[in-house]
């Protein structure tokens, strides 16, 4: 009896250590799920598994005797409630998703809270290493490599002095963008066209540069550029 409390007490522990590690990489970054979420998601999951490994101290004799149990079940609705909880992390800002990356991390810390509910203490090690191996250094990997930047564009010009779309696709290209999807809305009771459209370019700076353009252009009334992402 004293040795199952004592493995259970490590369990436990270890699924606290393994989830306050990642949660306090979610947390120095100043994500809303962060430390304590993390940990607590780790420990509920290992709590709900101890359920299965010691089913025995529950599970009448004699029941059991003509009943399967199968652990992986429960493995499995513990994987689907933590959907719900990732969910609620995803955030729309705008034009821009955020939390994805923090459902990703609750969704690992659950998992690796079942292995530590198991007592699979060296997978633990393994998978928290690694989890936060991904967390911390392949974000400086994802920041230095190249990748198309996208952006909404909207321009506002007055009705009688709209560039045709060749001409503004050449001064898109000038400075370095792709347009794609765009399409035209009268404004102010018709005074006004509004052109929108997708851009797409090679180099972040691009978008400081067209700004300063678009800023010096006598023809542009309104314009906007919200980077998509």
């Amino acid at each position: 009896m004293e040795s199952d409390w004592s493995a259970i007490f490590v369990h436990l522990s270890v699924a606290v250590v393994a989830g306050g590690l990642i949660g306090l990489e979610r947390s120095y970054h100043g994500r809303p799920a962060g430390f304590r979420t993390h940990t607590l998601v780790s420990l509920a999951s290992c709590v709900l598994m101890l359920l299965t490994v010691y089913h025995e101290r529950w599970f009448a004799t004699a029941i059991h005797e003509s009943v399967r149990i199968d652990p992986t079940r429960m493995a499995q609705g513990v994987m689907t409630g933590i959907g719900f909880l990732g969910a609620g992390v995803i955030m729309r800002e705008g034009l821009t998703v955020r939390g994805l990356t923090t459902a990703a991390s609750i969704w690992i810390t659950a998992a690796i809270g079942i292995l530590a509910g198991v007592g699979f203490n060296s997978a633990v090690m393994m998978a928290t290493a690694m989890t936060l191996g991904v967390l911390a250094i392949f974000r400086r990997i994802e920041s230095r490599m190249r990748a198309q930047v996208y952006a909404h564009h909207t321009l506002l010009f007055k009705r009688d002095n709209v560039p045709p779309e060749p001409e503004l696709r050449e001064f898109l290209a000038s400075s370095g963008f792709t347009a794609a999807n765009i399409s035209y809305s009268l404004q102010d009771r018709g005074e006004h066209l509004e052109c929108r459209m997708t851009i797409r370019t090679n180099e972040k700076t691009n978008i400081e540069q067209l700004k300063e353009r678009l800023l010096k252009s006598p023809d542009v009334v309104e314009f906007t550029i919200s980077l998509s992402g």
